[in-house]
């Protein structure tokens, strides 16, 4: 039997053997590191018997699918702690999330307070290396074994006959479960239960409200605890507590969960980068385009979002007779654009660009603040081109979006490929084929680094997404350039060739922020919203020192607004300290205070929110500082070499 392995090295065993049988013999500590297999592309167990030639690769803490399986196998042993200390408890689901678990339960009457305790017993589950066993049962047994858990049965119901059912045991807990697990809870070696929160069964409302317990678990303690720091940075840069204390916006019930009320700070910072998006656009030859919110279901019947994406769209609304949708997205607003006349060779490249608002059914239990929500403004654009000319389009979109996104001051990033999904898509597999090495082909000519995400494409074609890291390393998904053969077809696009025939056009869908809500969650929780001046909803403050300079400041704070700078006038009769300190809790980039002797030499102190002061600066030098600033997008302080 001859095993290979990912180097292309190869060897011989005489009869059928483990997958930790073969990593004992290797070098290296891969035998107590491998926490599974992938053998001949599929994952296993550590303990699953090879009795053929075949390849093999071990999956390791380091790789993402290692990195789920770990925490996977800790939201099993979250399970047993919890059942062993609460036995009426219920479980219903755990899975691997980004990194973490979670674990939901029916009837647990535990809380938060209760952590030291289940961590306790998580300790000792660990301790006692239990293997995690697995064993495939009838529909019947499994049944028989979760007769008393509603919620593993309904999950058995809902499974295919064809499939076969797995359970893994560890100690006396047995959970339903595909696996693949680590060998046993010993590999498990450092767990902190983060939070407790409700969580409705499967995300719907309708359904029983659960508490849902999460933690997150790491190889080693300082691991754990370097991500446990990361943790409470993260909290400190929250961006709905941010939104709140900066007055950026608010989610009202009134309205409607997911609905962004944006307060004018927000609504100004909205603005900022609505604005310089549309100046760019224009200087990089797109043209803006702008569609209606609603449309008749004809046109989603026709692009195929009522069959593949009905799940994320609203409930249609009756006018006059005919259905409409509010619209999950603009593409076939564009199509209609570009169908309403006949087009050349000689045109295209078009590219059209639109802020536009599109609304999408997202569930109450996964709504998230500004990064996930039911209305945002996707900056989306279409690029309309010939088969030639696609390469060369794909390549300059994927500058064009690491350009825009060095800009706001992401510089670093994964990118990924993401190919045909195994269910909901449409199209040839010839097609999918080619479209995705074309994808590719861009990404290796740009001489970028990527990852393929497999079967992460959208319905209608594969896709590039960019993932961008902030300033404490977390990745967010960001811009996404996505290929699309189907749309033209559906709608039966054609341009007229050089020989005058008519040839279908290739269409790129491209969106550089996502969703301009959830891009300003990101750039919130990035600069911990303390803004760079040119994005600063508000750019400096212009502070009183007593009521006899307030006539001077008022004209200097005429004149600074007169030169497009966003300034607010502080006259309040109180003391200079404690508007100094509202205006740094403000997270104001630059303070200015005119008291008489400035009001004397028609010159500001200016002090920065780090606490640089520079004193008698001339109000035509600051005025300059701030344009400059503001036409280079810069981030960096605007002083620097002054005192404090």
């Amino acid at each position: 039997m001859l095993i290979t392995f990912p180097d292309g090295n190869k060897k011989n065993f005489d009869k059928s053997i483990s997958c930790s049988e073969i990593a004992a013999g290797l070098p290296g500590r891969i035998s107590g590191e491998a926490l599974a297999a992938r053998v001949n592309n599929q994952t296993e167990d550590m303990n699953y018997i090879i009795s053929a030639d075949s390849t093999i690769r071990f999956v390791l803490f380091s790789d993402n699918e290692g990195r789920e399986i770990y925490r996977h196998s800790s939201s099993h042993i979250l399970a047993c702690a919890v059942k062993r200390l609460f036995p009426g408890a219920i479980p219903a689901i755990g899975p691997a999330i980004e990194n973490g678990f979670y674990y939901d339960f029916d009837k647990l009457p535990a809380a938060e307070t209760d952590f030291p305790k289940i961590e306790t017993e998580i300790k000792k589950i660990i301790s006692s290396a239990l293997p995690f066993v697995r064993r495939e049962i009838s529909r019947a047994e499994a049944k028989e074994i979760f007769s008393q858990d509603i919620y593993k049965l309904e999950i058995i119901d809902e499974l295919a006959d064809s499939e076969v059912l797995t359970v893994y045991t560890i100690g006396d807990f047995t959970d339903l479960c595909r696996g693949p697990h680590v060998p046993h809870t010993g590999y498990i070696r450092a767990v902190k239960l983060t939070k407790c929160a409700g969580a409705y069964w499967r995300g719907s409302e309708k359904n029983t409200m659960l508490a849902r317990i999460y933690g997150t678990s790491f190889p080693s303690v300082k691991e754990l605890d370097n991500y446990m720091h990361l943790l409470a940075e993260a909290e400190k840069r929250d961006h709905r507590k941010l939104g709140t204390r900066l007055d950026l916006f608010s989610i009202n019930d009134n309205i409607g969960s997911g609905l962004v009320l944006w307060h004018p700070k927000g609504a100004q910072l909205k603005n900022t980068i609505e604005s310089f998006w549309k100046e760019d656009h224009l200087q990089s030859g797109y043209e803006l385009i702008s569609t209606p919110h609603i449309g008749k279901s004809l046109l989603w019947q026709i692009s195929g979002h009522s069959g593949f994406y009905r799940e994320n769209m609203f409930s249609p609304m009756e006018i006059e007779g005919q259905e409409y949708f509010i619209k999950p997205m603009n593409c076939p607003f564009h199509i209609e654009i570009y169908k309403s006349r006949k087009h050349s060779y000689r045109e295209l490249p078009l590219r059209w660009a639109e802020l536009g608002t599109v609304y999408r059914y997202e569930k109450s239990g996964v709504m998230h603040g500004l990064m996930r929500v039911r209305g945002f403004t996707q900056d989306d654009a279409h690029i309309f081109c010939t088969p030639e000319q696609m390469d060369s389009e794909i390549k300059s979109v994927l500058a064009y979006c690491l350009k825009m996104l060095a800009v706001f001051g992401f510089r670093e990033y994964d990118i990924f490929v993401s190919t045909r999904p195994a269910e909901k898509s449409v199209g040839r597999a010839e097609l999918w084929e080619n479209a995705e090495k074309a994808l590719v082909t861009a990404v290796r000519e740009s001489g970028l680094e990527y990852s393929v995400d497999q079967g992460g494409g959208a319905f209608y074609g594969p896709k590039i997404d960019i993932k961008i890291k902030d300033a404490i390393g977390r990745s967010w998904q960001c811009s996404t350039i996505q290929f699309d053969f189907n749309l033209p077809e559906r709608f039966k696009l054609a341009y007229t060739g050089q020989d005058g025939s008519e040839i279908q056009p290739y269409m790129i869908h491209r969106a550089l922020f996502g969703s301009i809500e959830r891009f300003i969650g990101v750039l919130t929780e990035h600069y911990s919203g303390k803004f760079p001046l040119w994005l600063a909803p508000l750019q400096i403050k212009l502070l009183t020192v007593n009521s006899a300079v307030i006539p001077w400041a008022e004209n200097l704070h005429e004149k600074l607004k007169k030169c497009q700078i966003r300034c607010l006038l502080d006259k309040r009769d109180e003391s200079i300290g404690r508007k100094i300190r509202d205006a740094q809790n403000e997270y104001v980039p630059l303070i200015a205070v005119a008291g008489k002797k400035e009001e004397e030499s028609g010159t500001v102190s200016i002090r920065t929110l780090d606490g640089f002061v520079q004193q008698g600066m001339a109000v035509d030098d600051l005025v300059k500082k701030i344009a400059d600033a503001v036409a280079e997008k810069s981030s960096a302080p605007l002083l620097s070499g002054s005192e404090k």
